[in-house]
C-alpha cells in the first residue's frame, strides 16, 4: 500500500522530485505515465531519471511506497529489472500535457495548460484536472506570493478531465528547452527543493553568490537538500560562524549527515560555535554515521503470528508488551520468523475486534538490511516519519528492530 502525504497534489509540485530506493538516492522524477481506462486517467508508471549515464528506469505504480511533494521511494527486488524507457505509444503527463493549448470543439483556442491536478483515490493516483489559470504557472517560476495574490483576486481556472477528449496516439511531445531567469529578489520565495536544484546547476561563483543572499532559515532548509558535492564546496568556502547557525537550524541527524562529509577539524570548528546540548547529539551521530546498525538493533519488541485476532491481541496487549522496547508496532511473522507485515497500535484499536492480523497487516513495509549502517537508520526514519525499522535479511528474516530512540544518539552507549 502506497502512503500518499498529500491527496492532491500538482503535476509541477512532485516533477524533479528526488526518488529513493531502500534509503538511497536514485534519481529524480522526470515524467508521469497515464492510462486512460476510465473517466479519469490512471498513473500507471513513473519516469525516473538517473544521473549521467546510467539508463532511466520505468517502475510500476504497484511498487511506489511513498509519493509526497517532497520525495517519492519505491520499492523492487533490484533496480535492473526496471532500466527501461516508456512503450512506444505511452502518453508521458508532463511530456504531452503540460504547456500544451487547450481548443474549444470547434477547435479555436481557449488557454494553456500550465499545471495538471492530481487526486489519490482508492490506492490509485489519477489525474483529475487540467488548470490553466495564471497564477500556477507563476508557483511553477518560483513566485510563490504574486500566485497567490492572483490566485485571491482571480480564482481558479480548471476543467475537469471528464471534458477532456480522449488522447490520440499519436500525440506529439515538446523537445525544446526553455530556460529561466530568476530575479534574486525572489530567491526567498522559491522551495527550498527548487532552489536546491537551480543551485546544483549553477558554476561554483554564481552558487555561491546566489547562497551568500539567502537568510539563514532558507539557506539551511536549502542546504539540506543540496547534493553531498555541492554541500561541501559551499561549506568549505563558508566561514565557522555562519556555517554553525545554518547547522543548528536543523535536526541533529540532519546536522550529522551535513558535517559527515567535511573534514573532522572543520566539522569540529563548527560544533565549537553551536549550542553545547545540541553539539553533543550531533556528534555522537557523527562519530557513529558509519557503525553496522546491528550494533543498535533490540530483540524486545511484539511479534505475533498472521492468524491472530484483534480481540485477543488487545486483551493480552499488556502481558505482550511487559519489558519490550518498541511498543508501537506489532510485526506479523511467519512459522519461518520471515516478516510478514505490520500492525500499528492505533490501527490495532480501530479494528473490528474479530479481524485477523494477517488481514489488518500492511505489507509494504520499510525495512533496514544488516549491511547498512546507523546513517541509513537515521536517515530512513527521519524520512517516513517511523518510531521503529524492522532488519530483514535477503529471505526476510526479522533480525531486530531499531527505534527511534535508539539511533537519534540519545542513549547512553552511543556517548
Amino acid at each position: 500500500m502506497v502512503a500518499v502525504v498529500e491527496l492532491e497534489f500538482f503535476l509541477s509540485e512532485i516533477i524533479g522530485r528526488r526518488v529513493y530506493y531502500r534509503s538511497q538516492r536514485i534519481g529524480r522524477l522526470q515524467d508521469l505515465v497515464i492510462v486512460e481506462t476510465g473517466k479519469l486517467p490512471e498513473v500507471s508508471q513513473l519516469l525516473i531519471k538517473r544521473p549521467y549515464g546510467q539508463a532511466p528506469l520505468l517502475v510500476p505504480w504497484e511498487k511506489v511506497v511513498v509519493i509526497s511533494t517532497n520525495e517519492i521511494a519505491i520499492e523492487a527486488e533490484s533496480l535492473e529489472a526496471l532500466a527501461q524507457t516508456p512503450a512506444a505509444g505511452a502518453i508521458l503527463l508532463r511530456d504531452y500535457i503540460l504547456d500544451k493549448k487547450i481548443l474549444d470543439m470547434d477547435g479555436r483556442e481557449v488557454e494553456v495548460v500550465y499545471d495538471v491536478k492530481l487526486a489519490f483515490q482508492a490506492g490509485k493516483l489519477y489525474a483529475s484536472e487540467v488548470d490553466f489559470s495564471r497564477h500556477r504557472l507563476l508557483r511553477r517560476l518560483g513566485l510563490r506570493h504574486l500566485s497567490n495574490f492572483f490566485a485571491q483576486q482571480r480564482g481558479g481556472s480548471t476543467v475537469s478531465w471528464l471534458y477532456v477528449q480522449r488522447l490520440p496516439d499519436d500525440l506529439g511531445s515538446f523537445s525544446g528547452d526553455v530556460r529561466l531567469n530568476v530575479l534574486k529578489s525572489k530567491l526567498h520565495e522559491m522551495h527550498p527543493v527548487d532552489l536546491a536544484d537551480i543551485l546544483e546547476e549553477l558554476d561554483s561563483g554564481q552558487r555561491q553568490a546566489l547562497f551568500n543572499q539567502l537568510d539563514p532559515e532558507h539557506a539551511s532548509e536549502t542546504l539540506e537538500e543540496i547534493e553531498p558535492r555541492v554541500q561541501r564546496e559551499l561549506m568549505a568556502t563558508m566561514q565557522h560562524d555562519r556555517a554553525a547557525r545554518l547547522v543548528g537550524e536543523m535536526s541533529p541527524a540532519q546536522a550529522a549527515d551535513v558535517l559527515a562529509i567535511l573534514p573532522a577539524s572543520d566539522a569540529d570548528g563548527i560544533l565549537s560555535l553551536m549550542d553545547a546540548e545540541d553539539a553533543s547529539k550531533v556528534r555522537r551521530i557523527v562519530e557513529h554515521h558509519d557503525e553496522n546498525i546491528l550494533l543498535f538493533t533490540t530483540q524486545e519488541y511484539i511479534r505475533l503470528p498472521p492468524q491472530a485476532e484483534v480481540h485477543q491481541v488487545l486483551t493480552d496487549y499488556r502481558e505482550l508488551a511487559r519489558d519490550k522496547d518498541v511498543l508501537t508496532y506489532m510485526y506479523i511473522v511467519d512459522k519461518e520468523e520471515r516478516l510478514r507485515g505490520v500492525v500499528g497500535l492505533r490501527e490495532l484499536v480501530a479494528a473490528d475486534p474479530g479481524q485477523t492480523l494477517g488481514n489488518l497487516m500492511n505489507e509494504q513495509i520499510i525495512t533496514l538490511h544488516p549491511d547498512e549502517t546507523l546513517r541509513d537508520a537515521v536517515h530512513a526514519i527521519a524520512r517516513y516519519g517511523l518510531r521503529a525499522i524492522p532488519i530483514v535479511d535477503e529471505q526476510r528474516h526479522l533480525l531486530g528492530v531499531v527505534s527511534d530512540h535508539d539511533v537519534r544518539g540519545l542513549k547512553p552507549r552511543l556517548d
